[in-house]
Order: structure tokens, then sequence, then C-alpha cells
């Protein structure tokens, strides 16, 4: 299923049931999965892995060369690494890693990646996670399973967004966000907990009033962070409140506040 009118390198593997669509361009060192549909006007370039089952929609740059000065093609390793089952819609951009970053960009599985976004070099993408239209991330930002951005999000570098944490539309983030957390404004500010996230999850109602005490000592009892994960300790008990003790523990840029 390879359109007459695309451009397949010779050395690139496409499996027997993926489909290229006319006009796209395929490059040396590109892997494409069983199932995945790649539409037309697409530029794909390697080393790139595409799993299988994606749909990557028209007028996309997957796997081009990273946007940093500090890049040398000569020699230094650089891929990109994509899951199973993503949408990635019109336009969007993703680009390959920097010997910075590991040499690596990687997306998980079941993502839906809206119109216009970009993924820089050097990010991590987890799964189930939603990208609306316009998002934008920089170089070696994480993302976490099931994150939610809205449009017009941009993520400063090395920023960490945890697990559900949700981004209202045009929020500008230079800060890490907790997991559950919801944040919003230029710059983001928190907001309260993605309660309607969890929920779609099948949390429990502990897990949800867990979080929801949790939020208060973070942000409503005017404590500093070291004060906060101080009384987050008393909690960890909690499999949730343990997760967001590790990840404001393990931030080195801070959290959003």
């Amino acid at each position: 299923m390879i359109s007459k009118l695309a451009s397949v390198d010779p050395s690139a593997s496409i499996a027997p049931g993926a489909e290229i669509g006319p006009w796209t361009y395929i490059g040396p060192g590109v892997i494409v999965g069983e199932g995945t549909k790649i539409h037309s006007h697409c530029n794909i370039k390697g080393p790139t892995v595409i799993g299988s089952n994606n749909t990557i929609h028209s007028f996309c740059s997957v796997g081009d060369d990273p946007q940093d000065k500090k890049y040398n093609e000569d020699g230094q390793e650089s891929r990109l690494e994509i899951g199973d089952g993503n949408t990635i819609r019109e336009y969007c951009s993703i680009n390959r890693g920097t010997a910075l970053g590991g040499g690596v960009t990687k997306v998980g599985s079941d993502n839906w990646i809206m119109g216009y976004c970009h993924i820089a070099h050097d990010c991590f993408i987890g799964s189930h996670c939603i990208m609306a239209n316009n998002s934008t991330l920089a170089g070696h930002v994480e993302i976490n399973d099931y994150a939610i951005l809205g449009g017009f999000t941009g993520v400063h570098q090395f920023c960490r967004l945890g697990e559900s944490s949700f981004s209202a539309i045009s929020t500008i983030i230079v800060k890490d966000i907790p997991p559950f957390v919801m944040v919003s404004g230029n710059t983001a500010r928190a907001r309260g907990i993605n309660k309607v996230g969890m929920k779609r999850r099948g949390f429990e109602q502990v897990d949800i009033e867990s979080v929801k005490r949790c939020y208060r000592i973070m942000y409503r009892r005017s404590l500093t962070t070291s004060s906060a994960l101080v009384e987050l300790e008393k909690e960890v008990a909690s499999p949730v409140i343990a997760k967001i003790h590790r990840f404001v523990l393990e931030s080195t840029r801070g959290i959003v506040r």
C-alpha cells in the first residue's frame, strides 16, 4: 500500500500492512510498523522507528534534525522512537534527539497529538496523552501518562508534567507540574486537581480525596516547597500521594505554585 507517487528510500523498512500516501518522503533509516498509515505530503526522516497502527496526517515533519545549534550531524547519535496507536494530525513536527539528551526523542503509545503541535529534540512523551492544537514543547520536556495540554500551551525546556496533569488554553509552563494538578495562565499557576481526569481513569474516591488533601498541603497552607514535602511524608502511605511526593522531591526546576 505504497503510493506510486511516494518517495521511499530503499533502506527504509515498511511493514507489509502499512500505507504510504502520495507525495510523502520516507528517508533512509526509517522503520514503519504494521498497520501504520502515513497520509500525503509528509516528510519522514531517520533514524526513526514508528510502531504499529499509528496514523500520521498530511504535511507532518517527523524525525527531522533537531533545532539545536549544538547539534552536529557528523557522528552524533540522533533518533526518534514512536510507539503504537498514536494519532498525529496535520502539520505536526517531531524532531530527533541530541547527544545532550541521550540522543533520542521518545513518544509512547495511544497519544492524540492535534494539528500544528511541535515536539522538540530529546522530549519524552508517555502514553494516553493529549496535546491540543498548537501545543509546543521545547527541548528535553517530559510529559507523563494521561497528561492533557490545552491548545496553544507552551512548555519551557527541561520541564516535567506529571501524570494526569492538565493545562488550560494558552498556558505558559516554566516549572514542573505535579501529577493530577491543573494549571493555567502566563506564567502557569495551580488551579486545582484534575478530578474529572482521575474519575475517567477509574480512580476510587479515596484516591481523589487523598490528592485533594495533598493539594491543600502544597497550595493552600502557604508552605514552602520544603515544608510541604515534610508534611507530605506523613501521607506517603497513600500510593497517589507517594507518587506526588516523589515527583516534587525529584524536581530540579521547582514546581508550579
